[in-house]
């Protein structure tokens, strides 16, 4: 089997930062995979920035965790998220959902970790619950 990709959305985000969140080590276990070169975690800077609104210093958390990529922001990110957002979507979600998606970099697309898979249905991209 071969290295995974993963995005971590503003939910598994939450629960890595609280070492009190029941998801915690579930979420860990992905970071402690991706330490050992199994796979590659991506969190989207824009719903990290979203979670750090209400979790105040989750973002710089994040970004210091030496096995996991911050996506950048960029003008296709921007461009998916507003349409999203006309569908309802959350800010926190947006970012992610894109990140997730197929794109040429990643033609099938890469798994969305989220305690919430229900919240992306008919986006497009593969949901999981880290403790599933």
């Amino acid at each position: 089997m071969g290295a995974i990709s993963v995005v971590l959305d503003h939910t598994t985000a939450a629960a890595l930062y609280d070492p009190k969140d029941p998801f915690n080590e579930s979420v860990a276990a992905f970071y402690v995979q991706a330490s050992g070169g199994l796979g590659t975690l991506y969190a989207p800077v824009l719903s990290l920035t979203a979670c750090d609104a209400e979790r105040p210093g989750l973002l710089g958390y994040i970004k210091g965790l030496r096995f996991i990529r911050i996506e950048a922001f960029d003008t296709d990110a921007a461009v998916t998220a507003t349409e999203l957002l006309r569908f309802g979507h959350s800010w926190a979600a947006v970012h992610a959902i894109h990140a997730a998606r197929p794109s040429p970099a990643f033609p099938t697309g890469r798994f969305l970790l989220t305690l919430t898979p229900k919240a992306y249905a008919g986006t497009g991209v593969q949901a999981v619950h880290p403790g599933q």
